[in-house]
């Protein structure tokens, strides 16, 4: 093989490695590109949540894990508090009860929270609640299945 077959040779190799190498350059720019996007989603979503975090401060009830499911946690009266512990609903029904002025029934707050108050079934999650607000010392459960706000 002549010098001038060789050096043909040689920068045919070149010029299909250039070409490899300019088609990976371009993959890994590409990649670079979209990793820097990436970058950029995850750092507001992380301010966002930081700043919903800071908004939401002590008033966030307590989550904990059960069965595999999240579920809010309602603490004791004495533990929490202030009633910012709780959840919004379950604030909720402490003010119905509370501007009832003395014992109500659970159909009483939820007519006051816009329930089918005629289908028992709608009121079982809402007597749920409430006693679980009882339990927890929040609100007085009566003998007579009427709930009372705590003084």
């Amino acid at each position: 093989m002549s010098d001038l077959e060789r050096i043909t040779a040689r920068r045919s190799e070149l010029d299909a490695l250039a070409e490899e190498l300019a088609k990976r350059l371009g993959e890994v720019e590409a990649e670079r590109e979209e990793l820097g996007v990436a970058e950029r989603v995850l750092r507001r979503l992380a301010e966002q949540d930081r700043a919903d975090t800071e908004a939401a401060g002590a008033t966030d009830p307590v989550k904990a894990q059960v069965a595999g499911r999240a579920v809010l946690l309602i603490p004791h009266r004495g533990e929490a508090g202030d009633e910012a512990a709780l959840p919004a609903d379950y604030r909720r029904i402490l003010a119905i009860v509370r501007a009832a002025g003395g014992a109500v029934q659970v159909k009483a707050v939820g007519e006051e929270l816009g329930l089918e108050v005629g289908v028992r079934g709608k009121l079982e999650p809402l007597r749920a609640k409430m006693t679980k607000l009882a339990d927890r010392g929040w609100l007085h459960k009566r003998p007579d299945g009427k709930f009372a706000a705590r003084l």
